[in-house]
């Protein structure tokens, strides 16, 4: 696997897309998720306004819709996963974008909080299962290249999100009730082509967990509610993905309550963020390779967050340029932080499930995301920001120390698994480590 990741850095973003890990079905499944997350971007860019001025909600009761929605779609992660171990992931996958299109063309003619409710927590239970269902296709699909196959997944979801908010730019300025029901439009034809690519690739049945021997017990057969150092796995993710909050809410905030900075320096986040990921994520991920590699990427994921909360912690304490400089540098550790957290959840994810029962593991470790996404930006504005600077140090002490916990009890589970291994190919936990660099 090393010797792949070395040649995929040297080839490039482009000619790797070309020759992804998996082949014609990867590149197919590829070109979907890009059709995908820029309907996605579309959407994410011009939802508020379009409840705000389409469907007639205030301000409480959008906030109130746009929480209970995302609380719901933390199922979709788990059940995803569940089903994938009796339906083939391609056909979930298809229902998944044909149950998003459906939800997201009725936004078209219905208003009211209470009929909108359901059908935004509909669109956030399908874009869970989707997700999940990509990580388990990507887990079957590419072997041991996944890690190379989940960079180029990035890479092209965070070129698909800048393109999808530039179309909804072009739509917020007509600022018709017409342009905002095309960019609605916009984003379930992107579901329908996901959709069609995804029928375009190989059935593949699915995969079910071997029942236990006959006196003894595995990971695969209590299934990952009842595996207690996998679900600790999940439980620490959750902080584990602070990066997400921190740019999309912490960053704005801060800049236009605490600092002197020019709020026209906030889409600047985005653009440096989105343009970081696509051109570097598979430079990090060849160098962070493996499951030990991604134990690496951990322990920087928790150096780099503790230096960017410093950064903003400290940018409030002088003028208009100070300011800025430290919250663009702030933007260039986090999103940093963020390619290390890519690398090393997703590989951790993946490494330390049973190969047996991969998909309902995965789609356990998916709701890690989905949760902080519920309470990262409350806990960030009522706890964090309220607390001024020292909350931001606290903030990224604690995510450091939680790094130290992840990182150990993931080494544990890997060398225990390495250990208890069978067959002669069994060989020492300490031989297969990369050397630290």
């Amino acid at each position: 696997m090393g010797s792949e990741i070395e040649n995929g850095r040297g080839a490039g973003l482009v000619a790797q897309l070309r020759r992804p890990p998996g082949g014609r079905d990867a590149r197919t499944m590829l070109l979907g998720q890009f059709l995908d997350r820029a309907g996605t971007g579309v959407w994410a860019a011009s939802s508020v306004l379009y409840f705000t001025f389409v469907s007639g909600l205030d301000g409480g009761r959008l906030g109130l819709l746009l929480g209970a929605a995302g609380v719901a779609g933390i199922a979709g992660s788990p059940l995803a996963g569940r089903l994938a171990g009796h339906v083939p992931v391609r056909t979930l996958l298809i229902w998944c974008h044909l149950l998003r299109l459906a939800a997201v063309c009725a936004l078209l003619v219905l208003d009211g909080f209470w009929a909108l409710l359901p059908t935004v927590a509909l669109i956030c239970v399908g874009d869970r299962a989707a997700k999940t269902l990509e990580m388990v296709f990507a887990a079957e699909a590419t072997g041991d290249r996944r890690a190379m196959y989940q960079a180029l997944s990035r890479s092209v979801a965070n070129a698909a999100y800048g393109i999808g908010a530039g179309v909804a730019a072009i739509g917020l300025a007509v600022g018709t009730d017409t342009a905002y029901r095309v960019l609605i439009l916009a984003n379930a034809l992107s579901f329908l082509a996901a959709a069609a690519l995804t029928a375009r690739t190989a059935p593949r049945p699915p995969r079910r967990p071997e029942p236990a021997s006959a006196g003894r017990s595995s990971p695969s057969a209590a299934g990952p509610w009842r595996d207690r150092g996998y679900l600790t796995f999940v439980l620490l993710d959750i902080p584990l993905n602070v990066d997400d909050a921190i740019l999309g809410v912490g960053l704005p905030l801060w800049l236009v309550h605490r600092t002197d900075a020019p709020h026209l320096l906030i889409p600047a986040f985005l653009v440096i963020n989105t343009a970081m990921v696509v051109l570097l994520q598979l430079r990090v991920t060849a160098r962070f390779d493996g499951p030990y590699g991604a134990l690496r990427a951990l322990s920087r994921y928790g150096l780099l967050t503790v230096l960017g909360c410093g950064l903003l912690a400290a940018s409030g304490a002088g003028g208009a340029w100070f300011a800025s400089l430290a919250l663009l540098g702030c933007t260039v550790l986090i999103t940093l932080a963020e390619l290390m957290r890519s690398v090393s959840s997703w590989e951790l994810a993946v490494s330390l499930a049973p190969a047996d029962d991969r998909a309902a593991y995965l789609g356990a470790a998916g709701v890690s995301p989905s949760v902080e996404r519920s309470v990262g930006p409350p806990v960030l504005t009522s706890g964090v920001m309220a607390a001024g600077p020292a909350g931001w140090l606290v903030l990224g002490a604690a995510t450091a120390a939680v790094c130290v916990v992840q990182r150990r009890l993931c080494a544990r589970r890997l060398d225990s698994m390495r250990s208890n291994a069978p067959g002669p190919e069994q060989v020492s936990p300490a031989a297969t480590r990369p050397a630290r660099t």
